[in-house]
């Protein structure tokens, strides 16, 4: 039976209606694709928690998390990850990439030029979808 994962990813929007963007290193699960920043929910976590210490301690930055944005579940060859995408506002700091190879802030309509991890795809069509 394959593993299960629960994940939060942030939505982060600057003041130029882009999207932050981070591109997962070599050494990740699903190496050199595109995400939206996040990571595992904790035991006893709410996701708001869980994806604002995720920002801080893979971007050093602060952010305040808002709604759920999206929630899908998909299926990987190796494990099940549960994602949900919360809507954020950066708070303090400027993202920083420590685990990801790079970090972009892309307009909506651009966000397709990437190559997004699988899990990721339904936000990023939902955001494309949405009327700013």
């Amino acid at each position: 039976m394959k593993k299960k994962v629960k994940v939060v990813a942030a939505i982060i929007e600057n003041n130029k209606d882009e999207i932050l963007c981070a591109l997962r290193s070599p050494e990740m699960p699903i190496p050199n694709m595109w995400e939206f920043p996040g990571g595992k929910v904790e035991e006893g976590e709410d996701l708001q928690t869980a994806i604002e210490r995720e920002i801080q301690e893979e971007l050093s930055c602060v952010i305040k998390a808002q709604e759920v944005f999206n929630d899908n579940i998909h299926e990987y060859d190796s494990f099940i990850i549960h994602l949900i995408a919360l809507k954020a506002n950066l708070i303090d700091g400027e993202p920083t990439a420590s685990e990801h190879s790079e970090l972009v802030w892309l307009k909506r309509d651009n966000l397709k030029t990437l190559n997004w991890a699988p899990a990721d795809i339904p936000a990023v069509e939902q955001l494309m979808e949405e009327k700013v």
